[in-house]
């Protein structure tokens, strides 16, 4: 199994970075406008792309720290993969820790997926920031995959 893994740090608090990835709101402005769902857990979030989308089984929650789903409907090759956001504070930042984790192989779709997730990873940073993200629709196109 292989994953994706991501590294960024911002200098909001852990509660305004935990919100954005726990409420349809702030998911809805970093990821992709077209969010609904349930963020506590044993809820399912719904994230709709012009190429498609992905819902996500909320598997564990806690505040200013992490953020953990499985991914139970989507491309093939996210089915049964975990995306986690674990979440720790160093010298006045936010330390978010991203993982996409359980792939099977390192097919294409995954150097993909990893490029985009650091595109809306960037857009959480500035959200959380600045109060402006870019979610899709309005995120960084990369390819004909979006």
């Amino acid at each position: 199994m292989v994953d994706i893994l991501h590294r960024i740090g911002v200098t909001s608090p852990p509660e305004d970075v935990y919100a954005a990835l726990t409420t349809v709101d702030g998911l809805a402005s970093w990821w992709t406008e077209e969010t609904e769902g349930d963020g506590d857990v044993g809820g399912v979030l719904r994230f709709r792309f012009e190429a498609g989308g992905f819902d996500m089984k909320v598997l564990d929650v806690r505040p200013g720290e992490l953020v953990l789903w499985e991914v139970i409907d989507g491309p093939d090759e996210w089915i049964g993969t975990r995306v986690r956001f674990e979440l720790s504070r160093e010298d006045g930042f936010t330390i978010v820790l991203f993982r996409h984790e359980g792939w099977k192989e390192p097919v294409e779709f995954m150097h993909h997926c990893s490029t985009k997730w650091a595109t809306f990873l960037m857009s959480l940073k500035n959200l959380v920031e600045t109060g402006k993200g870019a979610p899709a629709p309005n995120d960084v196109k990369i390819d004909n995959w979006n």
